[in-house]
């Protein structure tokens, strides 16, 4: 895992929400799983476990072939891992290139679908200059490799980057990556763009509060409702540091004349238990992050300099890993128990993706159709701020635009309580969609009025 980070501004940005993308298409929503732990279930297990989320890739630190097997016919896309210690012989002879892939890709593809090879993890912050020398030719040689078995442009190579690559990422648009990387780094996004891997890089908002822990930093780390953070350069306004903290790659990136590669988030999460000097991990804020963030990426809102899309994310991670070292929190980033069990939910089930489809329900559902609305005695500033972020991310706001259907009573409580609703119904029928910093609350009477009419299923 990769710490990193500074604190940067971002935009609010109007865009309509289409249509609820099913399970099946969310490709961009992945987990990693690490093994550095002794309580770890069956990777048999772990499969029937994925295979009942919403969750499509899964990133292997290397390639185990008990866990790439397991995961043959699941239709889950895997990302599998050559270490450091490997990059020395896979640069200097071809022959252990093709070796590599013929013992850890051809014995499993395609019914394990492995789909990307990362050469390397955070290889530049090694200060191993001759690693940093090999790095290239390693990739270049798996990629050859990888052709000789027919599986060029089937399967992608890239390595893997901690954000520390970036000199500067405050504000976004001032990205840039640090000068001794320039020349490296140049020659790595030449190759990938030749062979359309993607750069990849692990950006932690967590990391980025721990340097910074005001309040009004959380509320903007954990894509909750905050007043936001404009960028001097570009004048966009940031709502959270996650769409930040990318777009100073998307710069940085830009800046190097590297506009057409796509970026890939390996690592980013929360975790939910640390050390007492950690400040932030909690159940709550993991919580928050890993449930906004998977509702953030299912909008498709994008990035303000990525707008409409989802960049594929990987979610650190599938379980704890009990044996790694360092601060607790280390230890405390899983979704999931060894039991299999979730840690706390996020919204992963297949269930809690598809509102507008219906399922069974261990529980009986309540019979009367609930809304989303502002508690009472929830000042006006915080009200503007619920009504800001809603509309930011991806929902219809016109019904409350002069003309609009709700506009009237034009008052911020009225407004701020459409939209809230609007966004519930939009993003996703969980508790954690209609929270809003504990300003919030569920409802079952119904809070159209006139011609205003709330989204709230049958009444």
């Amino acid at each position: 895992m990769a710490s990193s980070l500074s604190h940067f501004p971002i935009l609010l940005l109007f865009l309509s929400f289409t249509a609820f993308l099913s399970a099946d298409s969310q490709s961009f929503i992945g987990v990693n799983y690490g093994q550095v732990a002794d309580n770890l279930p069956p990777p048999s297990e772990t499969a029937k476990l994925l295979q009942s989320t919403a969750i499509k890739r899964v990133r292997l630190y290397g390639a185990d072939p008990a866990i790439i097997k397991a995961l043959a016919g699941s239709g889950i896309a895997i990302a599998i891992g050559a270490s450091n210690g490997d990059i020395p012989a896979l640069a200097s002879d071809p022959n252990a290139a093709a070796q590599w892939v013929n013992s850890n890709v051809l014995p499993f593809y395609p019914a394990s679908k492995i789909d990307l090879i990362n050469v390397g993890n955070e290889v530049l912050l090694s200060n191993d200059q001759g690693l940093i020398s090999q790095l290239l030719p390693a990739m270049r040689n798996v990629l050859s490799a990888l052709s000789a078995a027919s599986l060029g442009g089937k399967v992608r190579v890239s390595t893997v980057h901690s954000m520390a690559v970036l000199a500067q990422s405050d504000p976004p648009s001032s990205g840039q990556f640090n000068p001794g990387f320039q020349d490296v780094l140049k020659g790595l996004l030449a190759f990938q763009r030749d062979n359309g891997s993607p750069f990849a890089v692990n950006p932690y908002p967590f990391f980025a509060y721990q340097s910074d822990p005001r309040p009004e930093t959380l509320a903007f780390c954990l894509f909750q409702p905050n007043a936001g953070r404009v960028d001097s350069g570009s004048g966009i306004k940031y709502m959270n540091m996650f769409d930040a903290q990318v777009d100073a790659v998307r710069s940085a990136l830009n800046a190097v004349g590297f506009k057409d590669i796509d970026i890939l988030i390996t690592e980013t999460g929360w975790p939910y238990h640390g050390d007492s000097n950690e400040v932030g991990t909690s159940v709550e804020n993991a919580r928050a992050y890993n449930g906004n963030l998977i509702a953030h990426l299912r909008s498709m809102v994008g990035t303000p300099l990525m707008p409409g899309k989802s960049v594929e994310t990987y979610i650190f991670a599938l379980y704890d890993e009990d044996l790694k070292p360092g601060p607790a929190s280390e230890r405390s980033f899983g979704l999931f128990k060894p039991d299999l069990t979730a840690t706390y939910e996020v919204g992963l089930t297949k269930s809690s993706q598809t509102p507008s489809t219906p399922t069974v329900s261990p529980s009986p559902k309540p019979t009367s159709a609930q809304w989303c609305v502002p508690k009472s005695g929830v000042s006006d500033a915080q009200l503007q701020a619920n009504l800001d972020y809603a509309c930011g991310h991806g929902i219809d706001c016109s019904a409350i635009q002069p003309g609009g259907a709700c506009f009237d009573p034009n008052t911020v409580a009225s407004h701020a309580a459409y939209a809230m609703n609007l966004y519930y119904h939009t993003v996703g029928t969980v508790p954690l969609n209609c929270d809003f910093s504990q300003t919030a609350m569920l409802t079952s009477s119904n809070p159209s009025y006139n011609a205003c009419s709330y989204t709230g299923g049958s009444t």
